[in-house]
């Protein structure tokens, strides 16, 4: 599995933390910044994540901002995401499950670090269920096509 990991200026130090999990699980990532703590437009952040996913290149996306809401509202602009904004270990779980999103955001004003290592590590391992959400998610990416 390959993974791109991104954030703004609100999300740098939870990023760092999530990139020292990846390499803890030994899962290669690729981090598209910002390297520094100057303010950035998540924008700029995310839609290069989800390009990423979309097109293949990376297996999943991970976005951190202050609230993940911007980075999630963002990355879902992009055809092909689904990206779930989480910040609690279960509804990580029930994405992966039910929605197989491929991105998942999260909020460093939100959670701390703990919490985030927890949603981050259950999200990579867990799969898609199929079966009857494989319909539901046909429906809501057929919207994608008009």
């Amino acid at each position: 599995m390959k993974v791109a990991i991104s954030s703004d200026h609100g999300g740098n130090n939870l990023r760092k933390e999530i990139t020292d999990l990846l390499k803890e699980l030994g899962i290669e990532y690729v981090d598209y910044g910002p390297d520094s703590d100057a303010s950035v437009d998540y924008p700029d952040y995310a839609i290069p994540v989800a390009n990423d996913v979309a097109a293949g290149k990376v297996d999943r996306g991970i976005l951190i901002c202050g609230t993940g809401i911007g980075m999630s509202i963002a990355a879902n602009k992009v055809k092909g995401i689904r990206c779930a904004l989480v910040h609690d270990v279960f509804s990580a779980k029930a994405t992966r499950e039910h929605n197989d999103s491929n991105i998942i955001a999260m909020g460093e004003r939100v959670i701390g670090a703990g919490l985030a290592r927890e949603i981050v590590s259950t999200w990579l391992t867990t799969e898609f269920e199929g079966g009857r959400h494989e319909r539901r998610i046909d429906k809501m990416m057929d919207l994608e096509k008009q």
